[in-house]
């Protein structure tokens, strides 16, 4: 049995309630570090919760189930 990324278990609720697949979320996360290089978690978190309308849980799991880099 595997277990899933950290996170992954909220993914079908990320694109339930916002619409996008979780692919287009982990890329404007992708683009915000790369202009940030040294963003924390938590600066990643309220960045996606201030400009895109994400909810805490759901910013959370996304940024903690997305490779750097």
């Amino acid at each position: 049995m595997t277990v899933p990324a950290k996170g992954t278990a909220y993914f079908p609720a990320i694109e339930k309630r916002y619409g996008k697949p979780i692919a287009h979320w982990q890329e404007l996360l992708r683009r915000y570090r790369a202009e940030h290089p040294d963003a924390r978690h938590m600066q990643q978190v309220a960045w996606l919760k201030d400009q895109h309308g994400l909810g805490h849980g759901h910013a959370n799991a996304l940024v903690a189930a997305t490779p750097a880099g």
